[in-house]
Parts: structure tokens; sequence; C-alpha cells
């Protein structure tokens, strides 16, 4: 009789994909962490879905082959999969990879899933993400959820990295030629670009001479001119905080949640960043509009999250959690 091939055991895979970078880890049933994988951006918004399929293969791959198991199953959590469209896309373009063939088919959803597991096990909750860009949801134990398209301004977002850098130029640049009030950020972005005026900064974005996204690197030197004082920067810090709380309350509101006792988990760079003035603005605008919620700032990255919620799908032992939070968090 020919001697038959046996499978090793293989592991869970958990990928957190957002607009800088993709996390994976691999970790056994028990929440033994075994390895870990860092790439690029897989926003598929930001990338189209093919190159985005391709990050995301590329950080499983390295992680299992770091592990030296196959994958069982596998959990995808990405920026960019906002509408259900875009989720069944991202599922059927990954189907065909090995990793992907596992009994049970992975799981794929938007990046705001893992960031609110990270910060709460409970079933109603609240979660806004400031990061690159800016999302909610909610969820509520009886199956209800809300969920926003985050397709920026056009969907009526605005805020995150990204555009607070734009508005950050946008601000410098008229008060360079004399068209808005002045600020700190005239001379400390072009400095920040090692460029003589804003004007340069502009004509070298407009040539493509620097990338674009350049911009999400202005929003430290956003926040530090408000703390300095810069009105200018104060007004945007201040704007980001309310519509932060907007996304908040709404989801709240709409999930009947204002007067329950309800975590609304915060995350993302800008958020995690930890800046006293958007932070203190959160908090006591959250307190007025729904007194009995209970804020909670992420700063761990959300890929513990997504491990997390693999291990509540197979149904590990509380054990197995706290192994894999104190690994990864």
């Amino acid at each position: 009789m020919p001697a038959q091939s046996v499978r090793a055991p293989g592991v869970l895979v958990a990928v957190d994909g957002g607009g800088s970078k993709t996390d994976a880890v691999a970790l056994s049933a028990a929440g033994e962490v075994l390895a870990r994988a860092t790439g690029a951006s897989s926003s598929p918004q930001n990338l189209g879905l093919d190159p985005a399929v391709r990050v995301v293969d590329s950080v499983v791959r390295e992680v299992l082959a770091a592990a030296g198991a196959p994958a069982d199953r596998a959990a995808c959590y990405l920026s960019g999969l906002d509408l259900p469209e875009e989720i069944a896309a991202f599922s059927a373009a990954i189907a065909h990879l090995d990793w992907a063939g596992t009994t049970v088919p992975p799981v794929v959803d938007n990046d705001l899933f893992a960031l609110l597991r990270v910060g709460t096990a409970e079933a109603t909750a609240v979660a806004v993400v400031c990061g690159t860009g800016i999302n909610a949801i909610g969820v509520r134990a009886d199956g209800a959820q809300l969920r926003f398209p985050a397709l920026g301004m056009i969907s009526g977002d605005w805020g995150g990295g990204s555009q607070l850098g734009q508005e950050a130029l946008w601000h410098a640049a008229r008060a360079e030629d004399g068209r808005g009030a002045p600020t700190s950020l005239r001379s400390e972005i072009p400095a920040f670009l090692g460029l003589p005026s804003v004007r340069a900064v502009t004509v070298a974005l407009h040539f493509n001479h620097i990338r674009p996204d350049v911009l999400t690197a202005l929003t430290p030197l956003l926040f530090a001119a408000a703390e300095a004082g810069d009105a200018v920067a104060g007004s945007l810090v201040d704007r980001q905080a309310e519509e932060i709380i907007t996304l908040a309350v709404t989801a709240l509101r709409r999930l009947d949640l204002l007067e329950t006792a309800v975590p609304v988990v915060l995350g993302g760079g800008v958020l995690a960043a930890g800046h006293e003035r958007l932070l203190g603005g959160i908090r006591g605008a959250l307190a007025a509009a729904a007194p009995l919620a209970e804020p909670t700032l992420v700063t761990a990255r959300p890929v513990a999250g997504a491990a997390l919620l693999l291990l509540d799908q197979i149904g590990a032992d509380p054990a197995a959690h706290e192994r894999a939070r104190a690994a990864l968090c």
C-alpha cells in the first residue's frame, strides 16, 4: 500500500489592512502567536482590487512560511471594504488562493470590526476610526448593524490624516498669497518638505514631483501648530473632533443607544497619537450628547482584533483570548 501524505496541522491567519500598512498574524487555536508579517497598504479603494489582493496574498504567504504550517482558517479585515459589492468582489478575488481554500471560507469585512474587537468584547458597541481616512460602525446584540459608505467627500465624510493634510496645505497657501488668515503652517509645511515656499509645494504636487500621499505626513505638523496656539490649526483640530463625535452620536442614535451604557471605541493613527485637544473635545461632546457612552481609546494594532475575532469564531476558551491579547496588544 502506498504511503499516504498527512497534512500538517493548520493555523489561524488574521489580516488587518489599513490605509498605510497591512498586518498579518498566524496563531494556534490556543491563542499562541506563531508568526507575524507586515506589508504595504491594502485598501482596495486606494490601490484597486488586484493590487490589494497581491499585498494581502504576499503577507499571508510570508506569515504562513514563518509559521511553517498551512492555513485552517483565515480572516481579512480591510480598509476600503465599505460596500457589500466591495466585500463580495474581494472575497471572489481571493477564493482561488490556496490559503483561502479552507473548509470554512475566509471572513472578509471592513477593518473597523477588528478595531471594535480590540476595544471591547461587547455585542453592542460603536467604533470610530480616524487614521488615513474616517469611518464608523455600530453593532447591537440583536444583530442590527449600522455602516457608513465612507467614500470621502462624495459620501459626506470629512477628516482623517489625508484630508487634514490637504486642509493644512490649503490654509498655508491662502496665508502665503494673502487670501487667508496667517498661520505658522505657511512656513512649517515647506520646511518639512525641504522646499522654499508653499507655492513650491503646490507646484511640486501638481507636476507629481512629490507624491500626493505626503499630505498625510503633514498631520503631526498640524497638531503641533494647534498645540502651540495657532488659531487656524486649532480650528481644524476642533472640526475633526466634531466630525468624530457626529459619527459616533449618529450611530448611537440610529441604533437607539443614546441612553444606553455602550462602549465607543476610538482608534486609527490620528486618534491613537493621543493629542489632548482632539481627545478632550471628543470626551466632552460625547458626555454631553450620550452621557452613558463609554469612550475607549485603542492604541494597539487592529490585527489583534482580527485575531480575537478568529478565536471567537472557533469557540476558543478565554485563556486563548488572553494569550493572544497579551502577545498582540
